[in-house]
């Protein structure tokens, strides 16, 4: 039954491997594959030997001597365990997403537009590649990059110069999402499940980030496509609008005060984004002039700035990752991914410095990083967790949070951020392997060898 199971998993993530090639979303591939993964440990839970304890992170010594009824109650516990961890997680990113589209609502991004004056594509580069580190790591890398490329379309006429720009934001995007907790879904997967703390993810990957960044947006500045100036497109300007700044001033401070609020009462994040939430909406409220009630609705459909945002956000997104997870929790429940670790750790040799305290080589997290840029990061950052016994603030957390976040940069459908790039400019496939992987790969490196030495530092 156990290899059923495995069966399935590898199907499914071949699956949402291949969504652009077979044309089937891949939450699809992903919900089945859940669903189908514990209704088989249901039809065999009396088959296995072995059973997962993720609340004590051990396997547990008596499953054996354990009656049909008593075992099924234990798959019932586990499920909800795992469910009320991802829903951490979902919960989490819904208040995110909405907090961002009550920003988009009132146009606050266009702010941004005010502070471009220059003409010359190396300033335009520094910029846009300064903007989206930053920005990712406040409102995470794939809303970053959105906001960046629609800015971008109404600043630049040329499409293949934006083909070049595009690429450097989802380089400089990845890399700033990595060092934040809330700067991407992986990241702030190990955040919410206490594998790193906020300080130590500043401390530890920060500088790894920045040189993810700054190296591949110098050896671009260097390139012939980033000489001269170009003509700025002013047909599409938009006013930014009488509260823009106030409420994009006011969304970003509501987010960055969600790890300050986990640091300040020790509760889970997605309770501090409520809050965050709660609060943006009441001034969207007022500024919108609009109350926040079903009765009445306009022409569109919505009462209110708040109702709006919530038919904007990506539920496609949620399923996915709520599919993905609860899969992989399956595998971790029977012990598959334990026994996985375990081999890892006698088969693969140490290349890392005798300072690292993981038992894990730097190999095996190195080649996670490449392997998120071929299959999607969320699923081996949650296998990860199943794998894995680490403490908290363990440098294997750390570096595990900057590969798999960075990695993804070296092909356009290894990130989150990638793939809504190649939506918005057509990015073909081909002509970023041949034009910017090298540039993402020579960054994902030279952030590899800084991080060998923030390490050392704590």
């Amino acid at each position: 039954m156990e290899s059923i199971i495995i069966v399935i998993f590898v199907l499914g993530y071949l699956a949402i491997t291949l969504e652009h090639s077979l044309k089937i979303d891949k939450l699809i591939p992903a919900l089945i594959m859940m669903a189908v993964s514990w209704a088989f440990m249901s039809f065999g839970i009396d088959d296995f030997e072995t059973w997962f304890d993720s609340s004590k992170h051990a396997l547990l010594s008596n499953f054996d001597a354990l009656n049909h009824d008593d075992k099924m109650h234990l798959l019932e516990e586990t499920l909800l365990h795992h469910l009320g961890k991802t829903a951490e997680i979902l919960v989490f990113l819904l208040g995110a997403m909405t907090i961002v589209e009550i920003i988009a609502y009132f146009n606050g991004f266009a702010t941004i537009k005010r502070f471009i004056k220059t003409k010359k594509k190396v300033q335009l580069l520094w910029i846009f590649s300064s903007l989206a580190f930053v920005l990712s790591a406040i409102i995470d890398n794939l809303t970053a990059t959105i906001v960046l490329i629609s800015l971008l379309q109404k600043l630049v006429n040329d499409r293949t110069v934006r083909l070049w720009f595009a690429g450097l934001i989802v380089i400089a995007a990845n890399a700033g999402g990595a060092f934040s907790p809330i700067g991407d879904v992986t990241t702030t997967m190990l955040w919410i499940a206490n594998k790193v703390s906020t300080p130590h993810l500043f401390g530890y990957l920060l500088l790894p980030s920045l040189a993810c960044m700054l190296v591949p947006t110098f050896l671009a500045s260097r390139l012939q496509v980033f000489k001269g100036s170009l003509e700025v497109n002013k047909s599409e300007d938009e006013p930014a609008g009488k509260f823009s700044s106030t409420m994009l001033y006011l969304g970003l401070g509501a987010i960055v005060f969600v790890p300050i609020f986990k640091m300040v009462t020790h509760l889970p994040p997605y309770v501090g984004m409520m809050l965050s939430l709660g609060v943006v909406a009441i001034f969207a409220e007022i500024y919108s002039s609009s109350k926040f009630s079903l009765e009445n609705l306009d022409k569109d459909g919505h009462s209110s700035p708040v109702h709006h945002s919530l038919s904007k956000i990506e539920l496609p997104s949620i399923l996915f990752f709520l599919g993905i997870l609860m899969a992989v929790a399956a595998l971790e429940s029977l012990g598959i991914l334990f026994g996985f670790a375990d081999w890892l750790k006698l088969t693969t040799p140490h290349i890392g410095t005798e300072v690292a305290t993981s038992e894990v080589s730097d190999l095996v997290v190195l080649l996670l990083g490449v392997g998120s840029a071929i299959i999607d990061n969320v699923p081996l950052v949650a296998a990860s967790l199943g794998m894995f016994s680490e403490p908290m603030d363990n440098v294997l957390w750390h570096f595990i949070a900057y590969s798999a976040g960075t990695g993804g940069s070296m092909l356009i459908i290894g990130s989150a951020a990638g793939v809504v790039a190649m939506g918005m400019e057509k990015i073909n496939f081909f002509w970023y392997l041949k034009k910017i992987s090298w540039l993402a790969f020579v960054g994902f490196i030279v952030g590899a060898l800084v991080f060998f030495f923030t390490r050392t530092l704590f």
